[in-house]
């Protein structure tokens, strides 16, 4: 889990990066709408998800010690 979670973090701020990157030459309303709309809520979904998956790696951790 630890690795997918990485992955998907290092793509989301890639992501971020190329959309601050758009954002240079693309201000208008859509841009802000689309932003608010879409790519916001994406980068808050994924920060919960990856708490949600570090906690899941510590649990399945835990699972594993207490059944060796």
């Amino acid at each position: 889990m630890s690795a997918s979670g990485q992955r998907i973090g290092a793509l989301t701020k890639d992501l971020m990066n190329r959309w601050r990157q758009t954002k240079e030459s693309w201000r208008d309303q859509k841009a802000d709408e689309f932003e608010r709309d879409f790519l916001i809520e994406l980068q808050t979904s994924v920060d919960k998800s990856l708490h949600v998956m570090e906690q899941l790696d510590k649990l399945l951790a835990k699972i594993k010690n207490e059944c060796e």
